[in-house]
């Protein structure tokens, strides 16, 4: 079984940070372009603080391509931190303040010390710079196989959108979302987000929202219903509530699920002959409440996964706190921060989850290259259009 894992390490103000790929076969087409297209558009967005006027994040490839390509081995990419400070005692000083919401208390207790500063470093969301990275370079192997991931803001605080994406409209969506500051494809719920963004900002406060992804193209059966672990929701729902700040996730109609009855949520099944050639192998649906998974394996449909992020923790006007040398009542410590990241966050959500669906591609079809993925692809969707199989000729 091809395993596809990715490790990452840096500080936000170290020297940079690095994302370790491993598993993805040789014969990749490594789209520079695309990666640090994504990259751009996580540093951008309505809300955002003073970080992203310093930082320039480009991915640097250190391993594991050539002629721009991937060659099998480890795929090494490093992101430089302009805003390197991190030994500085000065301009980076110790955290003894720790704000409500964050890393800060728990890492200080874990680690025994009184100085946040370590804990904070690694927890904060400029790591997920390195996530998006990988995620880009899984979406360049998905590409290869016909899989697309669209990813957009569907509410901060409280406005929201009720557009509905389809497979016939996404890439329509792509573009609206990316003439909008907040990555809302709609225009009026956009502006409701952004004076949402500006009040939080007059009165010295956050906000966070909704974010949503839709995975298209994906074959039936990657996943499995054997292990807990290895049904493709499990592993989306923890991507997605791994990512710094997010509180909550669901799958497809997701929690509107405990207020309906069956009839009204599970989607019926049809076949359609003429359809017969897709990625549906001619089984269609009336509705996806189910998010494109039955039983922790793609149904054939689109996946569609929407994640909460909660209002940041670094409140410029403080919180109740404490310090934690002199247990003396103060307010939280500020540290330079965002009134709003659900842009970026819905950029870093789009790629967890494509590296996830990649997983789920490498594990279901193999291969050492990319000519061995698309034959067992191929193989594969052949056997499931002629089934029943014949028992003796397999």
């Amino acid at each position: 079984m091809a395993d596809l894992v990715y490790h990452t390490s840096g500080e936000s103000h170290g020297p940079g940070l690095i994302a370790m790929v491993q598993g993805l076969p040789a014969g990749v087409r490594v789209d520079m372009e695309l990666i640090n297209g994504e990259m751009r558009r996580r540093q951008g967005g309505y809300g955002r603080g003073g970080r992203q006027k310093i930082e320039t994040d480009v991915v640097e490839i250190m391993s594991g391509v050539r002629g721009g390509e991937t060659i099998g081995s480890p795929v090494s990419l490093f992101v430089k931190n302009k805003d390197s400070r991190l030994d500085d005692a000065e301009r980076t000083p110790a955290v003894h303040r720790p704000r409500p919401g964050h890393a800060d208390l728990a890492g200080s207790v874990k680690w025994l010390t009184t100085d946040c500063r370590a804990t904070l470093e690694r927890a904060s969301a400029r790591e997920t710079a390195t996530r998006v990275a990988a995620g880009a370079l899984a979406k360049c192997f998905l590409r290869e196989v016909g899989i697309e991931v669209f990813g957009f803001v569907r509410a901060v605080h409280a406005a929201t959108t009720d557009i509905e994406v389809t497979g016939g409209n996404w890439q329509e969506m792509m573009r609206a979302r990316d003439a909008s500051d907040v990555y809302c494809p709609d225009e009026s719920a956009s502006e409701g987000m952004r004076a949402a963004i500006r009040r939080a900002k007059e009165e010295k406060d956050t906000v966070g929202g909704v974010c949503e992804a839709h995975v298209f193209g994906c074959p039936m059966g990657l996943g499995s219903s054997v292990d807990w672990r290895t049904k493709l929701d499990t592993r989306l729902a923890a991507a997605v509530v791994g990512i710094q700040a997010f509180k909550g996730v669901e799958i497809g109609l997701g929690f509107g699920c405990a207020s309906r009855m069956g009839s009204e949520v599970h989607d019926p099944i049809r076949y359609d002959a003429s359809q017969k050639e897709t990625r549906g192998l001619g089984f269609t649906r009336d509705t996806n409440n189910a998010g494109g998974l039955e039983g922790g394996m793609t149904n054939g449909m689109p996946v569609v996964v929407r994640g909460v992020m909660k209002p940041i923790s670094t409140i410029l006007k403080g919180l109740p706190s404490v310090d934690l040398n002199t247990k003396e009542a103060e307010q939280s410590q500020y540290e330079r921060s965002d009134v709003c990241a659900v842009s970026a966050a819905s950029v870093v959500m789009e790629h967890v989850i494509a590296f996830e669906i990649a997983r789920a591609v490498r594990e279901k079809f193999g291969g050492d290259s990319m000519v061995e993925v698309r034959a067992n692809l191929r193989a594969y969707l052949e056997m499931a259009r002629s089934l029943p199989l014949d028992p003796a000729g397999g």
